[in-house]
């Protein structure tokens, strides 16, 4: 699979702005997924702005995101709000997965950061539950930035099948070298490539560190990406790489830790936690 790892700037507050840079981006360099950062339609030191920017389905935003899958043939996974379905006048940091054929998958972010410049816990709804997306005729895991640090999540979703990791991310450079240990040992620990999209740039003081970066199911990077030349500058950057996904599934019997991690009480078949 040809997947564009897209290492951009949002402009905070400006959806038309964002989708547009969506747009040109993937036109640019044409894949089979286009992965773009977390809250990049929205930006993400916004505030309460968030409710008026959050994504509705069969609103303009999201009717173009539609358009442009299907003329590009590509599955986009973009960061935004979304309205909660569930409770009424919440919105949620979401990772959604709009496909060729005009279909939308949505993950909401588990974990809110309110340590530090992180706000996100008086702005959004989490969720407690992980589902695994069809991308292609394959199972993709779609996580959002602190999510990492919990490895319940990534192993819910390779327990249900998926057999890769997406990772989106607003992640300020000081936490670069955390995700460059975390991401190659979910790699590892769930037998499943992980791709991993940061943005770059300032908003209101905070910088972001790119460095996004593939890693195989060995946890080894995968050539084209930051995780593999660690001197690629953080700032805006088009990478591309290919990820085999049926590593996944030729890898595992040599590290059967899914094999085995399903035989205890309570893990079999497991599709939440």
């Amino acid at each position: 699979m040809r997947i564009l790892l897209a290492q951009l700037a949002p402009r905070p507050g400006d959806v038309t702005a964002n989708l547009e840079r969506l747009r040109a981006a993937v036109a640019a360099a044409p894949s089979d997924l286009a992965v773009f950062p977390e809250l990049f339609l929205s930006g993400y030191r916004i505030g309460d702005r968030v409710h008026g920017l959050a994504l509705r389905d069969g609103d303009a935003p999201t009717a173009a995101l539609r358009a442009i899958a299907r003329e590009s043939r590509a599955t986009i996974v973009v960061g935004t709000p979304i309205v909660s379905m569930e409770r009424h006048g919440e919105v949620q940091n979401a990772a959604i997965a709009v496909r060729p054929d005009g279909e939308v998958h949505t993950q909401v972010k588990r974990y809110l950061p309110t340590f530090g410049p992180f706000e996100e816990g008086a702005h959004f709804t989490p969720t407690d539950e992980s589902q695994p997306v069809p991308v292609a005729a394959r199972s993709v895991g779609l996580e959002i930035c602190y999510d990492v640090f919990f490895p319940e999540v990534s192993r819910t979703l390779a327990l249900a099948g998926a057999e890769l990791l997406v990772v989106i991310s607003a992640s300020p450079v000081t936490s670069g070298r955390m995700f460059s240990r975390l991401l190659p040992a979910r790699a590892i620990e769930n037998g499943f490539p992980v791709v991993y999209v940061n943005r770059v740039g300032v908003e209101d003081g905070v910088v972001f560190g790119g460095g996004s970066g593939a890693w195989d199911a060995r946890g080894e990077p995968v050539t084209g990406s930051a995780a593999s030349d660690p001197s690629l500058a953080p700032e805006e950057q088009l990478l591309v790489v290919e990820i085999d996904l049926l590593e996944a599934s030729r890898w595992r019997p040599f590290r059967p830790v899914l094999r085995d991690v399903a035989t205890r009480p309570g893990m079999t078949g497991s599709r939440s936690s």
